[in-house]
């Protein structure tokens, strides 16, 4: 275990510190070494937002002149850029600049401003030309879809028939109410790719949340690829990149809303997942998960804690040891690293706390700005700015929480966001519109996994804190959707909301009195918890039918549905166990199959769902031949895996496992997993499995809060299908199916390359 006295020993050189990585089924991308967290198991109140008080130099405005504040960006975008070495780590992708050119952005910037008003007349006469031959064919004036992430149909169906929904049960009334259809496997990266273009993950290329470096065998994200600048300017202590940093999505094909635009017809594109780095399209475009926090990990949050025994069991956040100085304590916030430097040093802010415990308060000075805590309150956004020489600021956001100012001090500080006002990545298209929507509504959440499920398993904050931070994020993303709704009189607006996922994540324990996550814990105080964010989800669409008139389309979807994750199952130890998967010594190895021997290792798992091969010419120490042994291989696995019991339940864990050569079509299915698992309700890759984990038991119970999951099979897990329009629906549609169906109520073909069909409106 590593404890730290002081933010700034918190992060190493990038090409020194090691990083497991997680996703939002339980692997955020974090620091791997091991920090002591402070479990508080104190109530939580409510959240009142506390006020800041200006100081003389509050840094909050945009202080810098235009060209400072365009280098500024385009530093920062390379700050979060990282050696080619590393293999364990998504760090920070970003689309950087070369910094010695930023004259010339600056130049390019606003010539394209100039050409952009010049021709505009021009451009909306083609496009009113365009639109004109759409719009004698088009059945609908706007379309309006709804995305709420996880959205479970048995629950949603009971809570309809119990009267707590009653705006979903007047749009089942009245319109459509179906299953929808998710894909293989059911996880949110790949399902809501086939969901913005309309194809299997053979042609979007997305499988998993990650995939493999096939050289290395180590994970990397599926979504989004950064290659470092190599060339540098040394001088002095400084070494400059020269050049440009690349950031490249990797998912494939193209969102219904391209087609859309070549049709004259706009989006509005608010937080669906794989969007990032944003696309340029016609219309807005705010990007949702897999944009990093501003260290460049899927969230990593802070503690400050005068306790000493705590411990971190999965290294997902850091944890600074504070001493008292009286009544006050100075520390120091982490950020990024400072790329500008030879040494690779941390940029570092400090902070100061004055306790007051009379009240049980907290004085917070950080970054020019002074604001007061009380226990169990987050703060409003604070803005936070890194130095890193030449005048430069990385600009970021978060929230700070008092957890407990009693005998001991605790203080949580979220993931540092990404500032929507002054992005130093570009999360939105155009670049300036998060920064439009920051100026008009005020700061909002811009990590792609915002809502903090870790800190909550970690029991750094409690069940209500997570809660608030849910409903807070929620309803600052309703503010930039209802916004965006009431701008969009025609053409398309979309916006996806993640709290139902999040919280039936954390909270399915309740739903499960038998599940093993319940073992000493309470089982009745957030009892409701997951019925009250569909109450919610209900109430959003409340006030979006308002807004609708006889020739708007509304479609409110899920990506998947839910269900029980009571037990894991290591799929690297029944390998392992079954002589599919070689050890180098013992009966156990350490994440990213530290002691696997490949030169005798036939198959592997990796991810949420996904079995490899250990292929001779792609995997760079591969032994099975492609051909007749690679089949045979995949006939046995498959053979053998489905139906696999549990010894310790009686129960089947696996129902099957699929060849992806069977089941996935197009020019990407070569990057695929040789087999997708589909797990039993109830079953998922445990905790260890997923991050290449050895050991001695193929099954061992869940006891982590993050107790619902859907990463099973994908015929027990659908999504949710309504509309505002009746639809034929001879079969079960498919989430595949709504970009066509967006494209058909324009009057626009299907392009041929889509596998999904439109559903046809009775």
């Amino acid at each position: 275990m590593l404890s730290l006295s002081s933010a700034g020993a918190l992060r190493k050189s990038a090409c020194q510190r090691r990083y497991a990585i997680a996703s939002k089924h339980g692997l955020n991308l974090m620091v791997s070494h091991k920090l002591p967290v402070t479990e508080n198991r104190s109530g939580e109140s409510r959240p009142t937002y506390v006020s800041m008080t200006k100081t003389q130099h509050d840094e909050r405005g945009c202080a810098h002149s235009p060209l400072r504040f365009t280098i500024s960006i385009a530093f920062s975008l390379l700050v979060n850029a990282t050696c080619s070495s590393i293999a364990f780590a998504y760090i920070g992708p970003g689309a950087g600049f070369v910094f010695v050119g930023s004259f010339l952005i600056v130049l390019i910037t606003s010539l394209l401003v100039l050409v952009s008003l010049v021709t505009w007349p021009v451009r909306c006469t083609a496009r009113a030309i365009r639109r004109r031959k759409t719009v004698g064919r088009s059945a609908i004036r706007r379309a309006i879809i709804l995305g709420l992430d996880g959205l479970d149909p048995a629950l949603t169906e009971r809570l309809m028939n119990e009267g707590k929904l009653p705006h979903m049960a007047r749009l089942r009334d009245r319109g459509t109410f179906s299953r929808l259809g998710t894909t293989y496997p059911a996880i949110s990266p790949v399902a809501w790719s086939s969901f913005q273009t309309g194809v299997n993950p053979g042609k979007h290329n997305i499988f998993d949340f990650l995939s493999r470096d096939t050289m290395t065998y180590q994970p990397r994200l599926s979504s989004v690829e950064m290659r470092n600048v190599e060339r540098r300017l040394n001088i002095g202590h400084y070494s400059i990149p020269v050049g440009k940093p690349s950031i490249r999505a990797l998912r494939k094909s193209r969102p219904f809303w391209h087609a859309l635009g070549e049709h004259g017809i706009s989006s509005c594109i608010l937080r669906v997942p794989v969007t990032f780095p944003p696309e340029k399209s016609r219309g807005r475009l705010l990007s949702g998960m897999c944009v990093p926090d501003l260290l460049g990990t899927q969230g990593t949050f802070t503690l400050y804690t005068t306790r000493d025994d705590i411990r971190c069991e999965h290294g997902t956040g850091a944890v600074v040891h504070v001493e008292l100085a009286g009544n006050a304590v100075q520390t120091n916030l982490t950020g990024p690293e400072n790329f500008l430097k030879k040494a690779r040093t941390v940029l570092t802010i400090p902070i100061k706390m004055t306790v007051h415990r009379e009240n049980e308060s907290v004085e917070v000075r950080v970054s020019g700005q002074r604001f007061t805590l009380s226990k169990g309150n987050y703060s409003d956004w604070v803005t936070v700015q890194f130095n890193a020489g030449f005048g430069m600021n990385i600009t970021g956001i978060c929230r700070f929480l008092l957890v407990e100012a009693g005998q001991n001090l605790s203080v949580y500080v979220t993931p540092i966001h990404i500032d929507p006002e002054r992005p130093a990545l570009p999360i939105a298209h155009p670049f300036v519109y998060s920064s439009y929507l920051s100026k008009l509504l005020g700061r909002f959440p811009t990590l792609g996994l915002a809502e903090d499920t870790w800190a909550l398993s970690e029991g750094v904050i409690g069940e209500d804190a997570f809660l608030d931070q849910c409903y807070m994020f929620h309803d600052e993303r309703e503010r930039v959707f209802f916004n965006a709704l009431s701008r969009t009189r025609e053409d398309v607006c979309v916006s996806v909301f993640d709290a139902p996922d999040r919280v039936q994540h954390m909270f399915w324990r309740y739903l499960d009195k038998t599940h093993p996550a319940n073992r000493g814990r309470n089982t009745d105080n957030h009892a409701g918890a997951i019925e009250e964010i569909y109450c919610r989800m209900d109430k959003l669409l409340g006030r979006t039918i308002e807004q609708l008139d006889e020739r708007d389309l509304l479609i409110v979807m899920s990506d998947h549905g839910f269900e029980s994750f009571s037990r894991g199952v290591n799929i690297n130890s029944w390998l392992h166990e079954n002589d599919y998967l070689a050890l180098q010594d013992g009966t156990e190895s350490g994440e990213w199959f530290s002691a696997v021997d490949w030169s005798h290792t036939r198959a592997y798992a990796i991810g949420l769902a996904g079995i490899y091969l250990n292929m001779e010419g792609r995997e760079s120490r591969g032994i099975v031949h492609s051909g007749d042994e690679a089949q045979t291989l995949k006939v046995e696995l498959i053979a053998r895996l489905s139906g696999l019991k549990d010894p310790e339940r009686g129960g089947t864990a696996i129902t099957d496992v699929w060849d992806t050569a069977a089941i996935y079509s197009g020019p990407y299915v070569d990057n695929a997993p040789d087999l997708i698992v589909g797990y039993a309700p109830g079953y998922r890759a445990s905790w260890g499995s997923v991050t290449g984990k050895v050991n001695t038991r193929v099954f061992e119970d869940n006891i982590m809060k993050w107790s619902g999951d859907h990463c099973m099979d994908p015929r027990s897990v659908p999504g949710i299908l309504l509309s505002n329009r009746r639809m034929a629906l001879a079969d079960r549609p498919n989430i595949m199916d709504i970009a066509p169906t967006v494209l058909a109520a324009f009057g626009i073909e299907r392009p041929s390359y889509m596998d999904g069909v439109p559903i046809r409106f009775e």
